[in-house]
């Protein structure tokens, strides 16, 4: 992760692929590298996104009714690859899906398809080595997730975290918020009190200039994705050149 973090905050933008339809993922990704996003997260459409909001159970219900599959997405990311676009990339996906396709199976299309990092929010911890050795068998760090919830076991989580770690900025599913957990700064403390070199980014509930900048001062790195995603609803597959200055304006307001 070390391109993803550097001297610079992280800029982490997300979007659901095959919402409107593949071919618009695809260039919205490469827009969004060309602007300087630091990894890109792509969510592969699924029928029970616990972890989110309606903004982005919507996006899930149009890549599904495009009919995009695992599959898809990482053909999608060879693609891109072949056509220079070198940005690190995430997928963000629920355990079934990873288990559907197989989970070694999976992980290695994620290997070949140079994808660096999986994101899996109905993972807990106590389950987590279920995903995250063979993960790293395939050079794929298995993300870890801390919550205002998280208390007690937040040093535990962070202490065997790698990649990064993603702090949920407050209760609830994701979604466009005003107001975000008054302890963020203590969860970042605590997490690099055992571990000092793992970077945290701030998720959920991120939308404009002005969030992502305070959130941006007590971590490392910023997440968007219902932002983006609810461009991509407006304006569907004219969304493209909509969210290369929506990203363009958060990297210019946070580094």
């Amino acid at each position: 992760m070390n391109r993803v973090f550097g001297e610079k905050k992280a800029f982490i933008p997300f979007i659901t692929a095959g919402d409107p339809d593949i071919s618009t993922s695809k260039k919205i990704i490469k827009a969004m590298a060309e602007e300087g996003a630091s990894l890109i997260e792509i969510g592969i459409p699924f029928s029970d996104p616990m972890a989110e909001g309606p903004v982005i159970q919507n996006a899930n219900y149009r890549g599904l009714k495009s009919n995009t599959t695992a599959d898809d997405v990482f053909a999608m990311v060879h693609e891109l690859r072949r056509e220079g676009c070198s940005v690190p990339l995430a997928i963000m996906t629920y355990a079934n899906v990873v288990f559907s396709n197989g989970t070694d199976a999976f992980l290695k299309k994620m290997e070949d398809a140079g994808f660096s990092a999986l994101t899996l929010p109905d993972v807990p911890y106590e389950e987590k080595k279920e995903f995250s050795v063979p993960a790293r068998a395939h050079g794929i760090d298995l993300i870890s997730l801390i919550a205002p919830t998280s208390e007690d076991r937040i040093r535990k989580i962070a202490k065997d975290a790698t990649g990064f770690i993603y702090c949920v900025s407050s209760l609830g599913v994701t979604g466009m918020r005003k107001s975000f957990s008054g302890n963020l700064e203590e969860m970042i403390k605590a997490v690099r009190s055992v571990n000092p070199d793992i970077p945290v980014a701030i998720g959920f509930g991120i939308s404009d200039c002005e969030s992502a900048r305070k959130m941006a001062m007590i971590s490392d790195g910023v997440i968007i994705g219902s932002a983006i995603v609810n461009i991509v609803a407006e304006y569907g597959e004219n969304s493209v050149e909509p969210v290369r200055n929506f990203v363009r304006k958060i990297i210019r307001a946070i580094r």
